[in-house]
């Protein structure tokens, strides 16, 4: 059990603003942030064009033909992040080793994570945003998101062109940014505050109980590489086709049975989003979705039948920013159908097909940059499947549901944009199918409710 517990704890979506960019650029974390991680209108703007805006002396090289063969920032793009944090539960967990007693409840994790960046640009057009993580709760290094990236325009039109008649080309009058990324989580190379790589909320407690279920899109994070391309319409329209394959750390290479949710073949990924801007504000409604084929291994052989999920998505993102005060609202809802052709015959699953919902809502305030206070909403429910929810002390189902339902409220204080001080309070009306007795071990949900400090550096 506990060590379930500690790999639910570290699938917690991560969060991350590092000071690399703002050397880069000159400009201060504000003009990419609101709060950070939060993005605004030039963040994403940045982080669309590879992460290349700088204002560093360049270290150079050119052929006798005037044509540039080096072009180096003088100062690395690298940054450092730390995260302290302590966790305490309403009702203390089970002791992992003895019956009958509990786990010490108020765990101070120093550090609770270590992260190391190259974040930046790398040469003309081609930049990256890449991590490697400690984890205290874990105590060893991985590789976490990473999303490299070329980014280069094939027509920017004039102001006064814009929408203008008697053009002789549709590229003429509008500005097209076209691009390709590779990276290693999907939805981590998206730029809204609404998908489940950069979605609120932007730390958790890496040792409380997590909801058995999410969604393969928010699941397969650091286990799978992506190639795609994307293009930028007039500063408004996404487009993104990106395609997955296995990409699994650790363990036995090349993969077998010990390895676990293993993609097959070719995974399809699309994105679309429209983002409409006027005065302060920002609104982006959009879709995104994966098409994934996954061998469960966990023992048996990484061959025969497959898990196949469809993830189909809606979100929508509201951003006010104003010189004082700064609202936003950020919504998603992502619908799941999965058949498990190998799950079942593997006693891994009671149904052919399954489906899982996942809705999340939240609306965060900032004033002056400084004081953040936010209030999510978020809610799974799907078919009832014993075998694959199945009933286990904490982490299990009594009823083999994967409904959770709650909510989370967060406030933070921010002496200095690098510095972040959080104090978090996350709880449920309902956890893995049920308010009380939900695991057959007499454990209500609100027992999991989870008062979360941290305390996060960046420099």
């Amino acid at each position: 059990m506990g060590a379930f517990l500690l790999l639910a704890g570290l699938a917690a979506p991560p969060a991350h603003a590092v000071p690399s960019f703002a050397r880069q650029t000159g400009m201060a974390c504000s003009a990419c942030h609101t709060v950070f991680p939060e993005l605004t209108p030039f963040g994403r703007e940045f982080k669309l064009n590879a992460y290349v805006i700088d204002n560093i002396r360049q270290i150079k090289g050119e052929t006798m033909e005037r044509r540039e063969t080096l072009a180096l920032n003088s100062i690395p793009p690298l940054s450092m992040m730390v995260q302290i944090s302590y966790s305490h539960t309403s009702k203390a967990l089970p002791d992992s080793q003895v019956s009958g007693a509990l786990a010490k409840d108020g765990d101070v994790l120093f550090p609770d994570q270590v992260s190391f960046f190259y974040a930046g640009k790398i040469a003309n057009d081609l930049g990256a945003f890449m991590q490697l993580t400690y984890s205290g709760a874990a105590d060893h290094f991985g590789i976490d998101n990473t999303d490299i990236r070329y980014a280069r325009y094939l027509s920017q039109a004039e102001p006064d062109e814009k929408g203008a008649s008697g053009s002789n080309s549709w590229f003429s009058t509008h500005d097209v940014l076209v691009g390709i990324t590779l990276n290693n989580n999907p939805t981590v190379q998206d730029v809204w505050n609404t998908i489940p790589a950069w979605g609120f909320p932007y730390v958790a407690s890496s040792i409380s109980p997590s909801p058995a279920a999410s969604s393969k899109i928010a699941s397969i994070g650091q286990t799978a590489a992506g190639l795609g391309v994307y293009t930028w319409i007039d500063h408004s329209l996404y487009v993104e086709f990106s395609g997955y394959a296995a990409a699994q750390t650790g363990g036995v290479h090349p993969l077998d049975s010990q390895a676990a949710n293993v993609l097959r073949g070719f995974s399809p990924y699309w994105r679309a989003a429209y983002e409409y801007h006027w005065d302060r504000n920002s609104l982006e409604v959009g879709t995104y979705g994966i098409n994934a084929s996954i061998l469960p291994g966990g023992g048996h052989p990484l061959s025969g039948p497959t898990d196949r999920f469809t993830d189909t998505a809606i979100d929508a993102q509201y951003q006010y920013i104003g010189e004082e005060s700064i609202f936003t609202v950020l919504a998603t809802y992502i619908h799941e159908n999965g058949h498990l052709d190998a799950s079942v015959p593997q006693g891994l699953a009671s149904n052919s097909s399954d489906t899982l919902n996942t809705a999340k809502a939240t609306f965060e305030y900032a004033y002056r940059r400084m004081i953040n206070a936010s209030l999510g909403y978020f809610s799974t429910t799907g078919t009832t499947d014993p075998l694959l929810y199945a009933q286990a002390p904490v982490t299990g189902s009594a009823t083999g549901a994967p409904n959770s339902r709650g909510y989370i409220f967060e406030f933070d204080y921010l002496p200095f944009l690098n510095t972040k001080l959080t104090a978090q309070y996350t709880g449920y009306s309902k956890f893995n199918g049920g308010s009380t007795n939900y695991d057959g071990s007499g454990r209500s949900a609100s027992d999991n409710n989870v008062l979360y400090l941290q305390l996060w550096i960046s420099f």
